[in-house]
C-alpha cells in the first residue's frame, strides 16, 4: 500500500510575484494536485512560475465537499498544495475545514510559509506589534460592522483589518466614530504592487481623506489600528493592596471597625469592602 500523501499550505505572492520562496515553487513542482480558490487565478500564477498541474477547486462553497475528496486522495498517496488567490491559505481564506478534516484523519500537513498582508502592514506601520488582534473583513452592512467596533472599541492591542475597495471610506467613518477621530491608524493599500501606498494619520483624518481621494478607494486594503489606552481597573488593581490591609485589621480588630478603617483609607464602597472582609474570614457574617 503507498504511503499517504501530504497535504501542503503553500502561501503566495500577494502581489509581487518576486514574493515567490523557491521552497513554495519546488513544493507546487512536485505535488499531484493544487486546490486552488480560483483555478483561473492559480492557473495564470502557476504558468508564471513555468509550471502545470492538476487544478481542483476549492472555495467557501465547495469547501466542505472538497475535504472529504482531499482525504480520500491524500490516503491514496496523492500529495495536494493548497492555496489562495494570494498570500496565506485559511488567513481570510478557505481552508479551515480542509485543514482540520486531514489532521482529524490523522493525515500530515506540512507550511510553505510565505507572504501574509495582515504581517506585511503591520511590520511597516509603525505600531506596537507585541500583541496584535486579526479580525479580518468586518460584516459588510453598516449595522453589523458598527456594532462589531463597538464591542472591539476598548481592545489595547494593535487591530488588524482586512476591507474590500469599495467599502473603504465608510469603514474608516465608523472607525473614527467607535474609537475616536484621534486614535492612530495605518492603511496599506496595494501592498507590494505597482501602486502601493501606505498612508499614517489618526482616523479621523484618514476618514476625511478617504471622502475625496479616490485612490484610497482603490484596491485592497489592510487597516492596522492602534488599541485602545489600558484602563485601570481601580477596584481590581486596588485589590492586592486592599486585601493585604484589610487582612492585617482583621487580625487586630472586630470586622465593622477594619472595614471603616479601610474604606477611609482607599475610599472604595463599604458594600464591597465589608464582603471582602467576609471572603477574608471564610464567609462569616460578623
Amino acid at each position: 500500500m503507498a504511503p499517504a500523501g501530504i497535504l501542503y499550505v503553500v502561501a503566495t505572492p500577494i502581489g509581487n510575484l518576486g514574493d515567490v520562496t523557491a521552497r513554495a515553487k519546488d513544493t507546487l513542482s512536485s505535488v499531484d494536485v493544487v486546490a486552488a480558490e480560483d483555478t483561473r487565478h492559480s492557473g495564470r500564477l502557476l504558468a508564471s512560475l513555468g509550471l502545470d498541474r492538476p487544478l481542483l477547486s476549492l472555495h467557501e462553497h465547495n469547501e466542505a465537499a472538497r475535504a472529504d475528496e482531499i482525504v480520500a486522495k491524500l490516503r491514496a498517496g496523492q500529495s495536494i498544495a493548497l492555496v489562495s488567490d494570494a498570500g496565506t491559505p485559511l488567513i481570510s481564506d478557505p481552508g479551515f475545514r480542509v485543514v482540520a478534516a486531514v489532521r482529524a484523519a490523522g493525515l500530515r500537513v506540512v507550511p510553505v510559509p510565505g507572504a501574509c498582508a495582515a504581517i506585511a502592514a503591520l511590520s511597516v506601520a509603525g505600531l506596537p506589534t507585541d500583541r496584535f488582534c486579526f479580525e479580518g473583513f468586518l460584516p459588510p452592512k453598516a449595522g453589523a460592522r458598527r456594532a462589531r467596533l463597538q464591542d472591539l472599541a476598548r481592545e489595547t492591542r494593535t487591530l488588524v483589518f482586512y476591507e474590500a475597495p469599495h467599502r473603504i471610506a465608510e469603514t474608516l467613518a465608523d472607525l473614527a466614530q467607535a474609537f475616536g477621530d484621534e486614535r492612530g491608524a495605518v492603511l496599506g493599500r496595494e501592498l507590494t504592487k505597482l501602486h502601493e501606498s501606505v498612508y499614517a494619520d489618526a482616523l479621523g483624518q484618514l476618514a476625511e481623506r478617504a471622502r475625496t481621494d479616490a485612490d484610497m478607494n482603490r484596491g485592497e486594503a489592510v487597516l492596522v489600528v492602534a488599541g485602545a489606552p489600558a484602563r485601570v481597573d481601580e477596584e481590581s488593581a486596588g485589590d492586592v493592596d486592599v486585601r493585604t490591609l484589610l487582612g492585617l485589621l482583621l487580625a487586630e480588630l472586630p470586622v465593622s471597625r477594619a472595614v471603616d478603617v479601610v474604606v477611609k483609607a482607599t475610599g472604595q464602597r463599604r458594600n464591597r469592602i465589608y464582603a471582602l472582609a467576609l471572603e477574608l474570614r471564610g464567609g462569616d457574617d460578623l
